[in-house]
């Protein structure tokens, strides 16, 4: 098992506590971005910190932060592929991250500002895949007077405190505001919202699975579903079988606005024409709707 040890307060309070319960057992991964100067010598702190620590193997990985999606999201993916490689090379069977409650409520108000659904509202997961979040009941005050307790000087990274990132000023500005009007709790209120949603999401997903099987017929170049059969079914729940038929069988992620034309094949037939979404057609044909890959001309365009 290894922790991701960035040398914060939270990655340090769990890299402590991790080698406290499984001693011997488990190890730690620094990744180094290379977005500041002196980033090397951060790195290499926290690595003697987890090896103080008692945990081992202990490895820095270098990245380049590169890529769309603006610095936070190059830096993400960075990370997490350093993180799977060093993962899949020393064989563990988890990565443990130091997200809290307060990065958990950051993160539901990310979600609610670009308005992006409940995926985006249920925050976290406490796994996925590989990765654990132990921490994400706990708030970031835990971990800091842990590393106290501990006498762990954890190193406060200079990004955290830069407004230009978005997560920062919903840290630092918007959620104080927050607690200041409504009164305190709001973190945990978020955090809470999370996993509610997500027990929602998870019994969702299983009734839809065995619907769309149950309504969904292949036909000659993709997969058909009946009118009759989606129109029975309430809006929530008609759109999200519209969006797993898509998704399990074209690996497209739909948006709303798309979601939301195809469903109107169904609620509000006229005799449109087809529907072209991102590398699939839809169109109501015979009763059904019928999902079609979309062919891509010669000169390469749809």
């Amino acid at each position: 098992m290894l922790v991701a040890l960035s040398g914060g307060p939270d990655s340090l309070a769990l890299a402590s506590a991790l080698a406290f319960e499984a001693p011997g057992r488990s190890g730690a991964v620094i990744v180094d971005h290379g977005l500041q100067n002196g980033s090397d010598a951060v790195a290499e702190r926290a690595r003697q910190q987890a090896e103080g620590l008692g945990l081992s193997p202990t490895r820095v990985v270098r990245v380049t932060v590169a890529g769309e999606g603006g610095p936070e999201a190059a830096a993400r993916a960075a990370r997490y592929d350093a993180l799977s490689s060093a993962a899949a090379e020393l064989g563990a069977v988890a990565v443990l991250l130091g997200h809290t409650l307060d990065d958990q409520a950051e993160t539901v108000l990310l979600g609610l500002a670009r308005g992006s659904g409940s995926g985006s509202l249920q925050g976290m997961a406490p796994v996925a895949g590989i990765y654990r979040r132990p921490l994400l009941g706990i708030p970031r005050s835990t971990t800091v007077r842990a590393c106290v307790d501990a006498g762990l000087e954890p190193w406060a990274d200079p990004h955290n405190d830069d407004p230009a990132y978005t997560r920062v000023r919903v840290r630092s500005r918007v959620l104080p505001v927050l607690e200041a009007e409504l009164g305190p709790g709001v973190a945990e209120a978020l955090a809470r919202t999370a996993e509610q949603l997500r027990e929602d999401e998870e019994a969702f997903a299983t009734m839809i699975d065995e619907v769309a099987e149950e309504l969904a017929e292949f036909i000659d170049g993709g997969i058909a579903v009946a009118v009759g059969a989606l129109a029975a079914n309430p809006a929530a729940l008609r759109q999200r079988i519209i969006r797993f038929v898509v998704l399990s069988e074209f690996g497209v992620s739909l948006s709303r606005v798309h979601t939301l034309e195809i469903a109107r094949l169904v609620t509000d037939w006229h005799g449109q024409g087809p529907v072209d979404v991102p590398g699939v057609e839809v169109t109501r044909a015979g009763g059904r709707i019928e999902f079609r890959a979309r062919e891509t001309r010669a000169d390469g365009h749809g």
